[in-house]
Parts: C-alpha cells; structure tokens; sequence
C-alpha cells in the first residue's frame, strides 16, 4: 500500500508538490497524469525515498519514507523516464549488477533475470552491449532491472516510452498482471492517455502540485463530460420522425441523415423503453451503442480550466 499524508516539497519558491494525500492500496493502478512541471517526479522522488519531502509524509508498504528510507529504498522498484544505462555493460552484467545491488543471491539473480528476459523477450539480447539496443530495448531492460527484485511497490515514469506496440502491449499486460495476481500497489505516470484509461484503475491529474482531479476513468468522465452519450443508427433516412419520440425520453444531442444523439443518466432504463417505442412506432434501427468519451476529453478540460 502507498499512503501520502499532506506531501508537500519546496524549492526555495517554488512549491513543486502541494499537500498531496492519497491513498493506492494492494492491487490497485494508479495513473498520475499532468502537464510537464505539474510534480508528478516529485511526487514520485518522495515515495521512492530519494528526496525528502519538505512538510507531510508518506508510507510505502507499511513504512516511513523519512525515518525508514532504507527499508522503503528495498520495497520499490522504480522506473524513470531516462533509466540511464552502463552502456559498456552487458544486458546481463547490467542486471547481475543490480541484483547484487538489492542483494540477491547468486543463484536467484540468474532465476530472476533468465525469467524476466525470457517474458519480456530480451533472452537473445542479454550478451549484447547496451550501447547497442533501440530505445525500446533499453526500456524493457530497464524494467527488468526495476522487477529484478520482485519489490511489491512499483513506480513507474513512461513505463513504455520508446516501445513498438508489440512490446508497448506486453509491458501492459505485465502491468495488468502484477496488479492482480500479486496484489502490487503501482503508480504510472504517463503522457499516453489511453494507455493510462486501459491500465489505471484511478486517476489523479496533478495541476501546479495539487491533485485536482481523483476518481475511476468513468467517474471523471461523468462528472466532468456529462451523462453517457447515446447513438441510434437507423436502417434509412426516418430521423425526422424519431426526433420527437427521442426527446420523450432523453435530451437530443445533434442529429444527421440517418443517426441521432442523446444523453441519459440512466441508460440502461432509458434504452429499452425507447427501443420498444421505435419498434411500435416502427422505425428500424441498425445500431443502438454508447458514444465513446476519452479520457483525453476529461483531461484537456482540466488543464485549460486551470490557465
């Protein structure tokens, strides 16, 4: 579990994080999503007990960040956005090395690494230089290494940065599996909105240090887009008539040729009665479905609300 009490760090004048409390319990994704300078870094600095916060506090699997840093620093795996490789090192060397770092044996760093390098498929790359990978394979031997210990806390900056969607997919799936298999507590940061929609259970959109925004994907877009958006598509041209049947039922949004919009609060009263009109009324319907809102959507608004 990740608890954040009042986490507030300075420097000098600028107020960087601003009284963040929060809380990201076992099994739970949460995405940290905001504008550059916004303290997502920070925020994730503090937890991982690099940098110590200049009021509030924090716990990170059961422990202090400033009076057991050490033990905090041994629980989190964490991945930076630039995870600045040894270049000259081998894949192997690199990860053999901080395995040793977190003080595997012998023989569990070579379990560890051949079964993160065979999951992640990077087993042909290990031998290699890392001066030589792509940036993708840079990334997944970054994370490797963020795994190699097994730690129960992840936080993770652009987990998939650089990656093919191939890899971009795996990385996700890992994610999504640690989450509920191992009952991780992990923390995304991310500029890859629907990456974050797909993987997060929460989200917090940070603004000049402050969460200003908290709740599941579906809850921000209900509170800050509106109701759902319905969409009827029809066999042929009959929206004339169906507009006043609609507005029985729900308020129209816009209307073409041979679809209509409407929002409902409730949809899953709305729809079967409306559908049961049309069919009385005997207009045919090709389609009845949810109107997609993004993410995206809920976030542009946030952000323009705060300049």
């Amino acid at each position: 579990m990740i608890e954040l009490e009042g986490l507030t760090k300075h420097f000098d004048d600028l107020v960087a994080v601003d009284d963040l409390t929060l809380t990201v319990r076992p099994g739970e994704v949460l995405a940290l999503l905001g504008p550059n300078g916004a303290g997502k870094t920070t925020t994730v600095r503090m937890l991982s007990a690099i940098l110590k916060p200049t009021m509030g506090t924090a716990r990170v699997a059961g422990y202090d960040i400033i009076a057991q840093a050490r033990k905090v620093r041994s629980l989190v795996g964490v991945l930076t956005e630039a995870p600045g490789l040894y270049t000259r090192m081998t894949g192997r060397e690199y990860l053999d090395f901080f395995g040793r770092v977190r003080g595997l044996s012998g023989a569990k760093r070579v379990e560890r690494i051949a079964f993160l390098a065979d999951w992640f498929k990077m087993a042909s790359a290990l031998d290699r230089r890392l001066g030589e990978y792509s940036r993708g394979m840079a990334q997944k031997i970054a994370l490797i290494r963020t795994l190699i210990h097994d730690p129960p806390v992840l936080l993770l900056d652009e987990p998939t940065s650089a990656m093919d969607p191939e890899s971009a997919r795996l990385v996700r799936d890992t994610i999504m599996q640690m989450r509920d298999d191992e009952h991780r507590s992990i923390i995304i940061c991310t500029h890859n909105l629907p990456e974050a929609e797909e993987m997060a259970d929460r989200i917090a959109i940070i603004r000049r240090g402050k969460v200003v925004e908290l709740g599941t994907p579906h809850e921000l877009k209900t509170r800050l887009l509106g109701p759902p958006l319905m969409e009827i598509r029809l066999v042929d041209d009959s929206s004339n008539g169906l507009i006043p049947l609609v507005e029985e039922f729900a308020p129209v949004e816009s209307t073409g040729d041979t679809w209509i919009r409407y929002s409902t609060s409730d949809p899953r009263s709305t729809n079967p009665v409306l559908l049961q009109a049309l069919a009385t009324a005997k207009i045919p319907v090709l389609m009845l479905s949810e109107v997609s809102q993004s993410l995206e959507s809920v976030y542009l608004r946030v952000i323009e609300e705060g300049k």
